[in-house]
């Protein structure tokens, strides 16, 4: 199942797209694409609906494909050329840091360049987003706790996140730096989350093509290894880190995201992403 939160910023509806691409309404079966929801049980419950029987609906705008995000959960460096091109060893294990949930915005809105910002850049990353409480499990059942997955830009303020005092999470977290979806796509159609073709473009111009199969560390040993340090709740949502082609590993100069740019980014199967960049 695809499924998708559309409508203005704060009033989003839940809606599924069905097998001929219309988008129909789900506001009569489920409050939200969010919590319970996303449960085995819950999806299940969707899956069984009679699509044709909801209404058809125009979208003007997607909304994040999930609401009520409780962790927004990142893993760096676990592409090992992009760790190369970051100047970075691959790390011994995963890499965790923590992005705002108040970053989190719609596929299509508008990227804000924070205040002071000389470096803001794109990251083109596989998001997995967890459907059953996860805690101490095994490798082998990792992927049984995951409800789908979707596409998500991390952006980064490259500065602030390299160049000041502290952690990762303050590059990461401005508003407008999280977009995810436009769907969340259920498990059953993801045969593999190790062998997506991933891509970002600004301008028109590809500045990203990798896949997934390149990742350092998978999704299930992911979702287990984090499940070891935190419990993880349905509605969480782990980026699993982005193939080489970022503008901080342009060379000879980097090259970073200004008012008026336009970036486009994908992943096979899980949709497209556009935005316009502005300054703050």
């Amino acid at each position: 199942m695809k499924l998708l939160r559309y409508g203005p910023k704060g009033q989003e509806k839940p809606g599924i797209v069905d097998a001929e691409g219309v988008v129909r309404d789900l506001s009569g079966l489920v409050y939200d694409i969010a919590g319970d929801v996303l449960t085995d049980q819950g999806l299940a419950g969707i899956a069984e609906a009679d699509l044709s029987s909801l209404p058809a609906v125009e979208v003007d705008r997607y909304g994040p494909c999930v609401g009520g995000v409780g962790k927004f959960v990142c893993i760096g460096l676990n592409y090992s050329d992009h760790a190369e091109e970051s100047g970075l060893e691959v790390p011994p294990e995963p890499v965790i840091f923590a992005k705002a949930t108040s970053a989190i915005c719609g596929p299509n809105d508008t990227v804000e360049i924070p205040r002071g910002s000389k470096a803001t850049d794109w990251e083109v990353e596989l998001g997995v987003v967890i459907g059953k409480e996860a805690k101490y499990i095994d490798e082998a059942d990792a992927l049984d706790h995951v409800a789908g997955y979707c596409v998500i830009n991390d952006i980064s303020e490259r500065d602030f996140q390299n160049k000041r005092a502290g952690q990762w999470t303050k590059g990461k977290s401005a508003d407008t730096f999280g977009p995810i979806g436009p769907w969340l796509v259920t498990r059953d159609e993801v045969s593999d989350p190790q062998n997506l073709p991933m891509y970002l473009e600004v301008n028109g111009e590809r500045r990203q093509d990798g896949s997934t199969n390149t990742m350092v560390f998978g999704v299930a040993h992911i979702v287990s290894y984090l499940s070891q340090f935190m419990s993880l709740q349905p509605g969480d949502i782990i980026s699993t880190g982005t193939p080489p082609g970022v503008g901080m590993g342009i060379k000879p100069e980097p090259v970073y995201l200004k008012a008026g740019d336009k970036m486009e980014l994908g992943i096979e199967g899980l949709g497209v992403q556009r935005q316009d960049v502005v300054q703050c």
